[in-house]
């Protein structure tokens, strides 16, 4: 029986279950029905106050996951937790205190379209279904200025640097989200004009339909590989010991991007890898995913 979930069935059930048990004691027990009568009025009120106090809780917890009516993007909802963030001597404890919800797919070409109006992409034959890119980080923070003026029951943003590396293990302490080694199946990356070549006549050496590789456990698609992805921070050296919600430096000359891309060696797409640029910079290698905070 799931509490907080039409409770007028779980109230047929629990009745079924107070008479099967109000006979079988009758039987069993030979009860007089005067004191079998007063317990079923109080197991009656203490799974009537049950339900209740339970829808309310049910009410009360944010959704699993929505689809914004604008993009048609979808989000989950990513638990609070902690976890090792970085590595090497700059590994630190992070708690994420708050729960978030994060796009299971990096911005498209038709996302982004359907809010701008115009299609910045270099690979703009790829497709809709295809990520965004050569988009600076200012022209990100209009994209969602524009969606949340349209969607203005969300808050929607970028993802704080913590909060990327977050989702992307997963729960994970391994290289890769999928385990230790490099494997040109589970993201798109390695194909490159540019000088990396592990992944050729794997990968196409451009950017691919979101959601064509495997997702992590979390249900996120592409945390590695296709487009590097814009950061909410400021870059900046990692802070001592042990921090909470973490956001970045106050200011700074560049902003934060993560994940690795087509064109990259598979070291740049680990959960551990940084990069940074200042936030005009655009290339075809560069998108974004959105977050949405918890109201």
């Amino acid at each position: 029986m799931i509490i907080g979930v039409n409770p007028p069935y779980e109230l047929r059930l629990i009745f079924q279950e107070i008479i099967l048990s109000y006979r079988l004691f009758l039987i069993k027990d030979r009860m007089s029905e005067v004191l079998m009568e007063k317990t079923l009025i109080s197991i009656w009120l203490i799974s009537l106050i049950f339900i209740i106090f339970g829808k309310t809780l049910a009410e009360d917890k944010p959704a699993g996951k929505f689809v914004s009516p604008s993009i048609k993007a979808e989000f989950v909802l990513i638990p609070a937790g902690t976890f090792m963030m970085g590595e090497g001597s700059d590994r630190h404890h992070v708690t994420i205190l708050k729960p978030f919800y994060i796009q299971t797919t990096e911005v498209t070409q038709g996302q982004w379209k359907a809010i701008m109006g115009v299609n910045p992409s270099y690979f703009k034959d790829c497709g809709d279904d295809c990520p965004v890119e050569n988009v600076s980080w200012d022209e990100v923070q209009e994209f969602i200025k524009k969606l949340n003026s349209i969607e203005s029951s969300r808050n929607y943003r970028l993802l704080t640097e913590a909060e990327w590396e977050y989702a992307v293990r997963a729960g994970t302490t391994t290289e890769y989200y999928w385990g230790d080694n490099a494997l040109c199946s589970k993201a798109n990356y390695g194909n490159s004009e540019y000088g990396a070549a592990e992944c050729k006549g794997v990968n196409p050496g451009k950017t691919a339909h979101v959601g064509s590789y495997p997702p992590n456990k979390w249900g996120l698609y592409d945390m590695s590989g296709n487009v590097w992805e814009w950061c909410q921070d400021w870059y900046g050296s990692y802070p001592p010991g042990s921090v909470t919600d973490p956001a970045g430096p106050s200011s700074g000359e560049f902003r934060v991007y993560r994940g690795g891309s087509w064109l990259n060696t598979a070291s740049f797409c680990r959960p551990a890898s940084r990069n940074f640029f200042n936030p005009g910079f655009r290339c075809e290698y560069l998108g974004l995913r959105l977050a949405a905070t918890v109201q």
